[in-house]
């Protein structure tokens, strides 16, 4: 069988938009405003091979920390490694306090990515070790090609404090990629983090996705929301990127608000599309 050739492009790059499938929606800064956000949006529409982006230079030219969506890379490798055998594998708490109490506890694998609790990843980061961290990077190719995701000796944080950055078309297409089982990672690994992403799942539709919450270099508020909707057995694949210099901003419930505001925008989440 004969794959389309964009699919092909896809398969080697994790930069995946072009002039030729792209249509730009100034609309969206309404909902972006409301919120008090700035920022950028893409959802890519996998069967007609087309993007709908907000602020695509944004989208396409500026890397940010990736903060707690690399718990799908952090996950992938950990399983990949056999350091985890699969999302039911306990991190025990090491009994210092952090700053969540629910975090406090021996947790599963699928309950630390739900709630995304930084010390379980941390010290599962750590068991991974620096050499086969940085090995499976390279070859996963997540912006490394671009010196853009390097470890710099700082094993168990530097996802988290600008030493890595990705672009938001870098994050689309990892979990494009991801969701085809098309990463340099086995099938069942690729399966069992993909089963963690779901997050609601009804009659109407399927959401799969990671948030990420950290801070710009200038100490912005940033906030992520990479992964896709499945509807009728057809999956869009989106990010949300989004930026405020309020540190009181209630990022965490406001991204997810953003979000659904603008899939509803586009008739998506009432089993129509």
């Amino acid at each position: 069988m004969r794959l389309p050739i964009f699919f092909l492009v896809v398969a080697i790059s994790f930069s995946a938009c072009s002039v030729n499938n792209v249509t730009e929606d100034d609309s969206l800064k309404s909902l972006f405003d409301e919120m008090k956000l700035t920022g950028t949006f893409s959802i890519y529409d996998n069967g007609q091979g087309q993007f709908t982006i907000y602020n695509q230079t944004r989208y396409t030219d500026s890397a940010y920390t990736p903060a707690s969506t690399f718990k799908i890379v952090n996950s992938l490798i950990g399983l990949e490694t056999g350091v985890v055998k699969d999302d039911s594998a306990i991190i025990n708490w090491n009994g210092t306090p952090g700053s969540r109490a629910e975090c406090d506890k021996d947790l599963p694998m699928i309950d630390a990515f739900h709630i995304s609790c930084v010390n379980w990843y941390q010290e599962l980061a750590r068991r991974i070790g620096e050499k086969n961290m940085q090995h499976y990077l390279d070859t996963l190719g997540y912006a490394a090609t671009k010196g853009r995701f390097q470890i710099k000796n700082d094993l168990d944080m530097f996802w988290l404090n600008n030493n890595a950055k990705v672009t938001a078309d870098e994050q689309l297409g990892l979990v494009k990629k991801l969701y085809f089982d098309k990463l340099p990672f086995q099938k069942r690994t690729q399966q069992v983090v993909k089963k963690m992403m779901l997050m609601e799942n009804n009659s109407n539709y399927k959401l799969s996705f990671k948030t990420g919450l950290g801070n710009t270099p200038s100490g912005n508020q940033l906030g992520w929301m990479v992964g896709w909707i499945e509807e009728n057995n057809h999956a869009y694949f989106f990010v949300l990127q989004v930026e405020t210099p309020d540190q009181a901003y209630n990022m965490k419930e406001n991204r997810i608000a953003l979000l659904k505001k603008i899939l509803k925008k586009y008739g998506f989440m009432e089993g129509r599309k």
